[in-house]
């Protein structure tokens, strides 16, 4: 079945770096859109960054444009997600999702993993 599981985050001083890695299972990564998303403590889930099957094509959230990059490795079956510059605004939970179509609507998308914590403090 699918299966999403996400990795890397933790504990980190503004300014800092994090890979967030989703390990898929039980599907091909490259025949899917797939995007990441956060959720703060009492805020709505909101779309991070996502990138379209096959070719590639990639979208950002304004609040992250610059500073977060999204990739895959399709020999590893991982999608990532490459955080610099970061802000305790980016202190959330993320989670990685297969969508239908590249957008940060999250309702478009099907399948979710668990989540990683990111928190960003000094």
């Amino acid at each position: 079945q699918v299966q999403l599981v996400e990795s890397g985050g933790g504990l980190v001083q503004p300014g800092g770096s994090l890979r967030l890695s989703c390990a898929a299972s039980g599907f091909t990564l490259d025949y899917y859109t797939m995007g990441w998303f956060r959720q703060a403590p009492g805020k709505e889930r909101e779309g991070v960054s996502c990138i379209s099957k096959s070719r590639g094509w990639t979208y950002y959230a304004d609040s992250v444009k610059g500073r977060f990059t999204i990739s895959r490795d399709n020999a590893k079956n991982t999608l990532y997600l490459q955080m610099n510059s970061l802000t305790p605004e980016d202190t959330a939970v993320y989670y990685c999702a297969t969508g239908r179509n590249c957008g940060l609507n999250p309702h478009e998308y099907d399948y979710w993993g668990q989540g990683t914590q990111v928190t960003v403090s000094s």
